[in-house]
């Protein structure tokens, strides 16, 4: 069976740090390039980064640049998110999914999704 299994999200405080994982399962992760992605209560989902599977090509939305890492472990199946300098803003369901573009005309496209780390930053 694919699958995509999200952890590391919880409540934080403004200006914490979070990191996200991703499991994959039941694919040739090496081969996946992967993203990530986040929809927030009411919202549509938003592009966050995305990785290609040897992790030469990465990118991030402007709204994380400069907070946010994304890596992955090939030997592990494993993507991850490293969030910084948390604002309010950054609160949402973060979910992957294994394409390096998963949002087209503000809908998800393709691929598998997971079914979501809920992150929560308030004082």
């Amino acid at each position: 069976e694919v699958q995509l299994v999200e952890s590391g999200g919880g409540l934080v405080q403004p200006g914490g740090s979070l990191r996200l994982s991703c499991t994959a399962s039941g694919f040739n992760f090496a081969t996946r390039d992967m993203s990530w992605v986040r929809q927030a209560p009411g919202k549509g989902p938003e592009w966050v980064s995305s990785i290609n599977s040897r992790s030469g090509s990465i990118s991030y939305a402007d709204s994380v640049k400069g907070r946010f890492t994304i890596s992955r472990d090939n030997s592990k199946n494993i993507v991850y998110l490293q969030m910084n300098s948390l604002t309010p803003e950054d609160t949402a369901t973060y979910i992957c999914t294994d394409t390096y573009i998963p949002i087209l005309d503000g809908r998800r496209v393709g691929g598998t999704w997971g079914q979501g780390t809920q992150v929560t930053v308030s004082s």
